[in-house]
């Protein structure tokens, strides 16, 4: 039976019990700890147990194992500081075995969890498995206007946990959105610190990119503890969020390989494993929307990802993400019909009607204190907006506001709101259109 965390429905990866549960090879499990014994001078099993990442009787096992090939011996000597602990020191056998396996792949520290037992987990905190309720996601986009039918959109897309395309003009909220959808999905997910395939290590946990949960305080008083409930090798996170906008290039969706330390880094869709990887101002990037589309495709369809090891060697890794595709272009401008039919759904953002840019104006000026003045208001919605056909769009009440305050700052006056303001401020919002002489 699997522990769940009180703060979450996931189910917890279970510790490993014996040496036998790991399912890695006993060689690359010793090799692992002699490494991390003379890169980083443990002797103590309880701290070699912290190093490793595996529980205290697992790890005797281990050190055991190696004593056995004598790689390792004990000091002789019991430790005041580790309560009466033995202490262990490397032989020459081990420092040389050590010594030849760094040689080999500079990774030591936290045991990998297998691809397989990966997968596994992947399953019992699937994003497709996510139940978001519309006041979820209500709360999660409180602080944005949006059109009333936007979260009918928004909500089945979410739950589905399939890829969502998002477009319109720019500055009218996509990128918020998604940063609200990402919010709302709220619950806490187990995040690998390195995964194994064919006995190579690919790091996955990135402080980057994940965000560690706090771990939860184990009160002296119960009486069930609950430490070492679930499998260290593994960080509990916030569910990940990746962002990528105009730098996305279809080799940043590979494998890294650090030719110096021998070991891979998990490439960004995996790093975002149960979570999101949102894909912000599609179109901007070098390669071609279509092609970064076809790169998806058998993974959005299938649910797996295919990634090459520097031998050529192709496998299959999980592909658990919901994946949003952000553009300010038309779809049918960067897209084949096969293309869209793949994405499961297409939302429209427009910008918004002049009753909700009113809310949204009143709102900023709020929040950044600057008084509202009627007039000046009018002056913006007569004069003003009818030079650019009355086209509103989310970004605008900030950058007015913003330049408004600037303005006053600098004039030295109180913040204010007047029809000349507003004038100075609107000849910032646009370029002029005029030919410049060379």
């Amino acid at each position: 039976m699997t522990d769940q965390t009180p703060t979450s429905g996931v189910q917890a990866p279970p510790a490993p019990r014996r040496l036998e549960d790991m399912q890695l090879s006993m060689v690359m499990m010793r090799d692992i700890l002699l490494k991390t014994m003379f890169r980083m001078n443990l002797a103590m099993v309880s701290d070699l147990s912290k190093a490793i990442c595996l529980p205290i009787p697992v790890t005797q096992e281990l050190v055991d194992l190696a004593r056995g090939q004598r790689m390792l011996e004990a000091t002789g000597t019991l430790s005041a500081t580790a309560g009466g602990e033995m202490g262990y020191q490397l032989t020459d056998l081990g420092r040389a075995r050590a010594m030849d396996a760094l040689s080999q792949s500079e990774y030591y520290g936290a045991m990998p969890v297998p691809m397989d037992v990966y997968a596994q987990q992947v399953k019992r905190q699937s994003v497709r498995d996510i139940q978001i309720s519309r006041k979820q996601l209500t709360d999660a986009m409180g602080h944005l206007v949006l059109p009333p039918d936007l979260l009918s959109h928004l909500g089945p897309a979410v739950t589905s946990g399939r890829s969502i395309l998002m477009y319109g003009p720019p500055g009218n909220g996509k990128s918020s959105i998604s940063n609200g959808i990402r919010d709302a999905l709220g619950d806490k997910i187990y995040v690998p610190r390195a995964i194994e395939y064919s006995g190579q290590v690919i790091t996955v946990y990135d402080p980057i990119v994940h965000t560690a949960a706090e771990a939860e305080v184990e009160d002296p008083t119960s009486l069930r503890r609950t430490t070492g409930r679930f499998d260290t090798r593994y960080v509990r996170c916030e569910r990940p969020t990746v962002i990528t906008g105009g730098e996305l290039s279809l080799d940043m969706l590979d494998l890294v390989y650090n030719p110096t330390a021998r070991t891979y880094q998990a490439p960004l869709q995996l790093k975002s494993s149960g979570g999101i990887f949102i894909v912000d101002d599609l179109g901007r990037q070098a390669e071609p929307p279509q092609a970064l589309i076809n790169r998806w495709i058998v993974p959005l369809e299938e649910g797996k990802d295919i990634l090459a090891l520097q031998s050529g060697e192709k496998f299959e890794v999980p592909f658990d993400t919901l994946v949003i595709f952000s553009t300010n272009f038309h779809p049918n401008e960067i897209f084949d019909k096969a293309a869209l039919r793949r994405i499961f759904f297409k939302i429209k953002i427009d910008g918004p009607s002049q009753e909700d840019f009113l809310k949204i104006f009143a709102l900023v000026a709020r929040k950044k204190k600057m008084p509202l003045d009627e007039k000046s208001l009018i002056h913006l919605l007569k004069s003003k907006y009818p030079t650019i056909d009355n086209v509103y769009a989310n970004y605008q009440p900030v950058f007015l506001i913003d330049q408004i305050i600037a303005i006053c700052e600098f004039e030295g006056i109180p913040y204010q709101m007047t029809p000349e303001l507003i004038d100075r401020a609107w000849d910032n919002m646009f370029v002029k259109e005029s030919k410049i002489v060379h």
